[in-house]
């Protein structure tokens, strides 16, 4: 916390377990030379593919003793910058940019989704701003809802209707998407416009949506072959969606959902349905299999039930399991379903759209996630929690007693946490070195969240900061860092008048086939 921290220590002296690999790769000598360097990229960071020109372009990266340049070697402290360095990430940096297909029609992909968007708080009193539409933008979010109502002067506006939250103009929101929509991803925005509007002021929202978008609308469908699926995100790159207004909706008119069989029968391929939290997770929970196999073909968006007036969220894993591409969740609420979510869209480069794994677009198999089952890629996880660094010190001014809880979120036969045990009155360098083991049926559809938490009684903890990835994106070998930040609810993140101090976990990742 800032303020509140203590300063801390040269590397040296805070990481003698990575002073211990230097060491022991080092045969005991000052400098690491390439070879052996290489021999560490093998065998510890799993890297096969490195070569000798891989460990000598690393010692010319992090390596600022200049004989030791010369000498192709690496000194302890450019030892150290390399492993607190992106290199040493517990996330793949080859998922920081885009490496997925993008040419699959758009029920192939998680899409990044906001729930009420331009809410800063909760839907009773709570300020409506631009800003909102902004923040979510520059999260990578892709579907943003606009709720339109009737306003004075022929001007709509964007409010909770019926509520005392403030009210913007439409053509204000519809301005920032045009300014901001495509600076974090080039990939399509849609816009999920809740219209409440009369006639005439549809005709305004029209207006204001062809004069303000310009180019950048989709008014009528693409020229182009797609053997009757959805458009791909590639071919609506820098494009916008409407989703309402009848006369310019192409590919995401939104219809009321009756069966899962009234819509394999009848339903279009333009045409997405809309449901409640309790609706999905009862016919996720009865039908899991249809629910999966109907997600293949057509877009279905989930938002959280009305009675979440304080703007709280669900659980996003669940209906990510069964294929759902745009779960809405209020981005303006901390804590663990906003953790998910961005943990999720970090991976492809952050663009707001990430392909679902074949086990759910699979058209051989039926795939039913409430049921146990082993999948193709049943994995074995050992994550061996190492220790941390630059931990808060505790609202008491003393030194945490803190431990880390590891949770694995996926489909409900996987999901499980564990936890370290607590290290007592010290936030400079816990040290931890426990093991934990997971059996992951489906890794492919699994999140990994790493909870850095403070104990403060015998079954109480508290919140300080933490990461979540994609179990594809975990990038294995020893040690691995990961840098805890906010996040969570109720934790140190809470106090607006301090910035939380980021806290580096090391790790060690072994993956490995289920047994047979």
């Amino acid at each position: 916390m800032q303020g509140r921290m203590r300063k801390a220590k040269g590397p040296s002296s805070r990481r003698a377990e990575i002073q211990h690999l230097h060491q022991s790769y080092a045969s005991g000598q000052p400098l690491l030379p390439a070879c052996a360097l290489l021999t560490f990229l093998h065998k510890e960071q799993m890297e096969i593919t490195a070569n000798e020109e891989t460990a000598e372009s690393l010692i010319e990266r992090y390596e600022i003793e200049e004989t030791a340049r010369e000498s192709r070697s690496m000194t302890f402290e450019g030892f150290f910058r390399y492993m607190e360095s992106k290199d040493c990430c517990v996330f793949d940096q080859a998922h920081t940019s885009v490496y997925q297909h993008m040419e699959k029609p758009l029920s192939n992909y998680f899409i990044s989704t906001s729930h009420n968007t331009y809410l800063t708080g909760d839907q009773i009193v709570g300020k409506s701003h631009l800003d909102a539409y902004v923040s979510a933008l520059m999260k990578g979010c892709r579907c943003l809802e606009i709720d339109c109502w009737d306003g004075p002067d022929m001007e709509p506006i964007v409010y909770h209707g019926y509520t005392l939250t403030t009210k913007i103009l439409f053509k204000d929101v519809i301005a920032t998407v045009k300014q901001r929509a495509f600076e974090v991803s080039a990939y399509p925005v849609i816009l999920s416009l809740e219209n409440h509007c009369s006639k005439e002021q549809q005709e305004v929202m029209a207006k204001y949506l062809i004069s303000i978008l310009g180019e950048e609308l989709l008014s009528s469908p693409l020229d182009l072959a797609t053997n009757g699926d959805l458009p791909s995100p590639n071919h609506l790159k820098k494009v916008a969606v409407a989703e309402a207004l009848s006369d310019l909706v192409v590919y995401t008119r939104s219809v009321k959902f009756i069966s899962f069989t009234h819509s394999k029968d009848n339903q279009n391929l333009y045409e997405n349905t809309s449901m409640a939290e309790k609706k999905a997770r009862k016919l996720a929970k009865a039908s899991g299999a249809d629910f999966v196999q109907h997600n293949q073909k057509f877009l279905s968006r989930i938002y959280p039930a009305g009675s979440r007036t304080s703007s709280t969220n669900y659980n996003p894993q669940e209906f990510w399991n069964v294929g759902s591409q745009l779960v809405a969740l209020n981005f303006q609420s901390l804590g663990l379903s906003m953790d998910l979510n961005d943990g999720r869209f970090q991976d492809n480069g952050g663009c707001g759209y990430v392909l679902k794994p074949a086990v759910l677009m699979s058209s051989q198999r039926s795939f039913d996630p409430s049921c146990s089952q082993r999948g193709p890629n049943s994995t074995h996880l050992l994550l061996k929690m190492i220790s941390g660094s630059n931990l808060p010190i505790s609202r008491s001014g003393k030194p945490l007693d803190s431990f880390v809880r590891v949770e694995i979120h996926g489909i409900p036969s996987d999901s499980r946490k564990k936890s370290t045990h607590t290290v007592k009155n010290n936030s400079l360098s816990p040290y931890w070195a426990s093991d934990m083991n997971f059996n992951i049926s489906v890794p492919e559809l699994c999140l990994i969240r790493f909870c850095v938490r403070e104990q403060t009684g015998l079954f109480t903890s508290d919140f300080v900061g933490q990461y979540t990835l994609p179990f594809t994106s975990l990038k294995r070998g020893e040690p691995q860092r990961l840098k805890v930040g906010g996040g969570g609810r109720g934790g140190w993140e809470r106090d607006k008048k301090a910035k939380l101090h980021q806290v580096t976990l090391w790790d060690h990742c072994c993956i490995s086939p289920c047994d047979s």
